[in-house]
């Protein structure tokens, strides 16, 4: 499911970001063009880390930047940020972050199944290994299809 959601206009290699707030804006930015969320779902996600900390910093250097459905959701997409250079975000053990996987879903449900795949991956350190050299927006996606297609046949 996941290399149906994630297009190529949603992968991001080398973006350099002034700070983690910039990191989450480049990360969504995609998302805006395609109209996937409005302004609104990307300020919200910067309100809420303003308000609560870098909730969204999952794992050691990767970010999941997501925000409710009702603040501006439109459909579901996830992407892929690799930055430049790592931004601090605040978080005591997971700092710097490197890699950004935005989020949007249009229900609490439908994006259930994408954060599974996604666990799994980043589960990997292969994966890890991976999104550190990966050289092309096509050479990411074709991984991902690779790994659907593998874990299918298991």
């Amino acid at each position: 499911m996941l290399s149906k959601v994630i297009k190529d206009e949603y992968i991001q290699l080398d973006v350099q970001a002034n700070n983690f707030e910039d990191a989450i804006k480049k990360a969504l930015q995609p998302f805006l063009e395609a109209d996937v969320v409005t302004e609104k779902y990307i300020e919200a996600i910067l309100r809420i880390y303003e308000e609560t900390g870098p909730y969204i910093v999952i794992t050691k250097n990767i970010a999941l930047p997501h925000a409710p459905v009702e603040e501006g959701a439109k459909d579901v997409a996830i992407g892929f940020t690799r930055l430049k250079t790592p931004v601090v975000s605040g978080h005591s053990t997971n700092d710097p972050v490197k890699y950004l996987f935005p989020l949007s879903a249009k229900d609490s449900q439908s994006h259930i199944e994408l954060l599974s795949e996604l666990a799994n991956l980043l589960g990997d350190p292969e994966f890890l290994g991976f999104i550190e050299t990966v050289p092309s927006e096509e050479e990411f996606k074709n991984y991902i299809t690779k790994t659907e297609g593998e874990n299918k046949n298991e």
